[in-house]
């Protein structure tokens, strides 16, 4: 142990993050759920709804719409998954004694956070039309004996609310992230163990070259994964691909390079194949629980979002839901497909300039 450090790290350091991050991350609370609000009444009574869905802790009102098409488009790329519409004559239906009708539209693509959404949606609702009628009683001394507020909710894209749907893509993303790094983490080392490094590095060839070199097989492969679970995850667990196919497959491939570019950049540190899994270890806990994949980034702390952002697989997950279940296109996807050009870039930069064409 003493001879190898690394063996510490993992028997020290490993468990505490795994405390940290589970502790953080872990609760089954869902809160702050991103939510535009179309206030079409701009009234006190709509003010006071809006008043009681912010006060359950689930809901964050942080943006406005001024149409419904406002409230799809940011439902469609992930900016709110709830959108909260209140009619123009909503105040004149509570005053009238009639009941007034609020639509609450959850995007179902995480089928955890819609759960959650639904639920205290339709509580709020709830609670606030008893608190109507109890003031109708106060000021009135009757009440017209109808619910004063009735919240018709509407879950889209995933509309039966199937668990399916939110753990294949995940899955997907988790499967090609553990074998193209675990694959290319030890293709230098392999190298080394064997011997022909030295072959290597007398060649002409420039870093950049073997680097190239060395993914292009691993890409290939790896294709073939990307398509297998495609098939698979629609044929036998049923979850349709709502989005265009090539774009897909286009994106698929470009999460492929940052993985491929971080394999390659720890077999670049590591001596032997065990040190590169232990040094793997660091990246694919976090990896797996703060991508969005099993808890929804924004119910994380701030500080934990932040090291979200910083992880390829975050995005490609966001990328895999928008197509697969909610049939997005490329003009809402951009953002992300911009981050993951900038790891690949970055990642793959790296390694090259890291193998120097030297045995240091």
């Amino acid at each position: 142990m003493r001879h190898d450090p690394r063996i510490v790290f993992t028997i020290i350091i490993m468990p505490v993050i795994q405390l940290l991050l589970l502790g953080y991350v872990g609760s089954t609370e869902i809160t702050n759920i991103p939510t535009v609000v179309l206030d079409q009444d701009n009234s006190l009574a709509s003010r006071e709804l809006l008043d009681a869905y912010r006060a359950t802790g689930s809901f964050d009102l942080k943006y406005a719409a001024y149409n419904q098409d406002d409230i799809m488009q940011m439902l469609g790329s992930g900016q709110a998954h709830v959108g909260i519409i209140i009619p123009p004559d909503y105040s004149q239906q509570i005053a009238a004694g009639r009941t007034a009708q609020v639509a609450v539209l959850i995007d179902g693509a995480d089928a955890t956070t819609a759960t959650t959404a639904l639920s205290a949606a339709t509580l709020a609702g709830q609670a606030h039309s008893t608190t109507i009628q109890t003031q109708q009683l106060a000021t009135k001394g009757a009440s017209s004996g109808s619910q004063p507020l009735e919240t018709r909710t509407q879950v889209l894209y995933n509309p039966d609310l199937l668990g399916s749907y939110n753990t294949i893509p995940g899955v997907m993303a988790m499967i090609l992230f553990m074998t193209t790094t675990t694959l290319t983490s030890a293709a230098i080392v392999k190298e080394r163990e064997r011997g022909t490094i030295e072959q290597l590095i007398v060649t002409p060839i420039r870093s950049w070259e073997l680097i190239v070199a060395k993914i292009t097989p691993y890409i290939l492969v790896s294709m073939v994964d990307v398509i297998i679970v495609l098939l698979i995850g629609t044929f036998w667990f049923g979850v349709p691909i709502r989005g265009s196919i090539l774009l897909l497959l286009v994106l698929s491939g470009l999460y492929l390079l940052p993985n491929l570019g971080f394999g390659l950049l720890i077999s670049t540190f590591a001596q032997n194949q065990q040190q590169a899994q232990i040094m793997m270890m660091p990246i694919m806990l976090p990896s797996y629980m703060l991508s969005g994949f099993m808890f929804p980034i924004a119910t994380l702390p701030a500080f934990l979002q932040v090291v979200s952002a910083l992880l390829p697989m975050t995005y490609y997950v966001f990328i895999l839901r928008s197509i697969v279940i909610k049939g997005v296109g490329l003009e809402l996807l951009i953002p992300q497909t911009l981050a993951l050009i900038a790891f690949s870039m970055v990642l793959l930069g790296v390694a090259a300039m890291r193998f120097r064409k030297s045995l240091d």
